[in-house]
């Protein structure tokens, strides 16, 4: 009791032994809230049509560019889908069939391989098959974990046509911290193959 009345009427004294109090109830058991991720607003969902002189046309998101491929000039029907603001692209890369049973096996065997080769990294792989409204084959690859490509699909019509995407981030940020941009951009990716139809486009 004589000890709390010379606390109470001493402030100076009071102040002293509260800051005492609070320096002793801090311990090594502290732990630093979590970083928080930036806030990513993602664009209105809207689609027009892709109409090029390309074997192939779909609808794709207003939001991104289409760009020639610059992996490969050599290939002038492969494409990229990019959404600059969000740091990724989906290239497109397509084959011509040509009612080649064979040729069809090699594209085939060539995209799972793309695909399972990342399975060392990756936590997980849904895999789904699909058939588009135009009556095509689909095949689908979600991967889970730190991979370079989180999705990947291919769309066929079994005898002339083949047509293979992946989606890639120009960022270093980790996937779990991307997770809304690729839950978004697997939409538009679903939308692309559903509206996919080929054309009978001369190739040189």
């Amino acid at each position: 009791m004589v000890f709390l009345k010379k606390l109470y009427q001493n402030p100076a004294l009071a102040l002293c032994w509260l800051a005492l109090l609070v320096m002793g109830a801090c311990s090594e058991d502290y732990l630093p809230k979590p970083t928080g991720y930036n806030r990513i607003d993602l664009p209105e969902r809207d689609f027009v049509s892709l109409n090029k002189n390309l074997p192939y046309n779909f609808e794709h998101s207003a939001y991104a560019q289409i760009e020639r491929d610059s992996f490969n000039l050599d290939e002038e029907t492969w494409t990229n889908v990019h959404y600059a603001g969000l740091d990724a692209r989906v290239h497109l890369t397509y084959k011509e069939i040509n009612g080649d049973e064979d040729l069809l096996k090699t594209y085939l065997n060539d995209a799972m391989s793309l695909t399972f080769k990342h399975q060392v990294k990756a936590y997980g792989i849904d895999e789904a098959v699909l058939l588009t409204p135009k009556g095509y084959s689909g095949f689908v690859s979600e991967l889970s974990g730190e991979v370079p490509t989180q999705f990947q699909f291919f769309v066929t019509d079994s005898t002339q046509h083949f047509l293979r995407g992946a989606l890639y981030f120009q960022t270093a940020v980790k996937n779990d911290s991307l997770a809304p941009i690729i839950e978004y951009i697997k939409v538009d990716m679903m939308h692309l193959m559903n509206t996919l139809s080929f054309e009978n486009v001369r190739l040189k």
